[in-house]
């Protein structure tokens, strides 16, 4: 359900090493698209060597502040973006749905090269109140975020992990080149 103030948009951000047109990422916008959602793709600055401030002003001037018309579709360290964003906006906001896709705030056993960027994680304190639909999916074959740091993210935000079989960490080289689970995440009802 939307209301007549402002129009659906969807904005989704891809992660280390990505690109917009990356993995499933362009699917997702034109399902987005044919679903009557006005959709955004940015391209996050170098993303072999990502800079926090960087990043997140990108997705801030991506998101802006949302309305319960907006989705965010976030994957991987990019979900970690998002949620930084999120805890930084000031005042009132509210987010029609947050999907999270092999989304941690732990630092990657497997990756210590983002140790930097990682840091802390995120205070995710009372981003939930502010969504009206939160996913978290994960795969049962990620080689790169270990299931229990998204399990912990999901958790933290209320939520339990939505599991998507052999989906390894969602990327178009291990076949995932559609992800319809966040599709319906982030459609309403």
């Amino acid at each position: 359900m939307t209301n007549g103030s402002s129009p659906r948009r969807a904005t989704i951000v891809h992660g280390y090493g990505a690109t917009p047109r990356d993995h499933w990422f362009d699917a997702l916008a034109a399902d987005l698209d044919a679903a009557g959602f006005t959709t955004a793709i940015p391209a996050l600055p170098d993303t072999l060597t990502p800079d926090p401030a960087r990043w997140q002003a990108a997705v801030a001037d991506a998101a802006g502040v949302p309305d319960e018309n907006a989705v965010i579709v976030a994957h991987s360290l990019g979900a970690l973006t998002v949620l930084r964003h999120l805890a930084a906006l000031d005042g009132p906001w509210r987010l029609g749905a947050l999907v999270l896709v092999a989304g941690f705030v732990d630092r990657l056993p497997g990756l210590p090269e983002l140790d930097a960027y990682i840091g802390d994680g995120a205070d995710v304190t009372g981003i939930a109140g502010h969504v009206d639909r939160v996913t978290v999916l994960r795969s049962d074959a990620d080689a790169i975020v270990p299931a229990g740091h998204t399990d912990r993210l999901a958790g933290l935000l209320g939520v339990a992990s939505q599991v998507v079989p052999g989906a390894g960490h969602f990327l178009g080289d291990e076949g995932v080149t559609r992800l319809p689970e966040a599709f319906a995440a982030a459609r309403p009802s």
